[in-house]
């Protein structure tokens, strides 16, 4: 029985679980369920994910959500995923938990509290929040640099590693979200980073031909929002010169 994946490609955490998958050759079945429909919100949902989030998977009778998690079972359960993704050495397994930990509660909650009070709040009919994106902005700045001068320093990878592992895949996937900014925004943010640049590529290197792949949704969505957002501009200079 196939593994059973359920995700939204717009989702970050989603993303990471399908190119982890993709990358390793593990098969599976991706069963999509779109948020902006709340297609995650079902009795049928409910019975896999009584959280209803983003993603799960079912393994024969086996069930799981949140990403980090699946992950981790993923890098242990399937034969032939090289040990770099998740090691069996106790303290480069601990390093890697720090990491993973970190990202929910600093980069994710920066990345989240931007863009959905810009961006992605909008997209289902909810009022912007600049107080709130501002205060976004400023703990996802505050976690980039962390990235930069800590998390970055002795490696090419995340915690001094020289080969990805699923904390790189995770997040990255995450940084990815910035795409749906602005290009003047998103360079105004990722520029001053250096090392998070290099490391975003390394690791959409290392991912090929899967990490395009899997982001052709959010680069479509994103092709959207900045021709809306010319338009839009196009329509005020109009008006201003009328």
């Amino acid at each position: 029985m196939a593994l059973k994946v359920y995700v939204d490609r717009m989702s970050p955490p989603s993303r990471a679980v399908l190119l982890f998958c993709k990358v390793n050759g593990i098969e599976f079945e991706e069963i999509l369920l779109d948020i902006l429909k709340n297609k995650h919100t079902t009795p049928e949902y409910k019975e896999i994910n009584p959280m209803y989030k983003l993603p799960t998977i079912v393994d024969g009778e086996f069930k799981l959500f949140e990403s980090h998690a699946i992950l981790i079972y993923l890098s242990c359960a399937f034969l032939g995923v090289p040990s770099h993704w998740y090691p069996s050495d106790l303290s480069k397994r601990s390093k890697l938990h720090s990491v993973l930990d970190w990202h929910h509660t600093n980069l994710h909650r920066g990345l989240g509290g931007l863009l959905f009070n810009t961006i992605l709040g909008q997209l289902k009919g909810l009022p912007l929040n600049a107080e709130a994106a501002k205060e976004g902005e400023k703990l996802l700045v505050k976690s980039l640099t962390k990235l930069e001068n800590f998390w970055l320093k002795d490696g090419r990878f995340l915690v001094g590693s020289f080969q990805p592992s699923i904390a790189d895949i995770s997040l990255v996937c995450g940084i990815m979200q910035l795409e749906l900014l602005s290009k003047k925004d998103h360079d105004r943010i990722l520029s001053p980073y250096k090392k998070v640049l290099q490391w975003i590529e390394d690791t959409k290197s290392v991912t090929a031909p899967h990490f395009d792949e899997v982001h052709g949704i959010l680069f479509k969505v994103q092709k959207r929002i900045r021709e809306r957002k010319e338009t839009q501009s196009g329509i005020t200079e109009m008006k201003a010169k009328l």
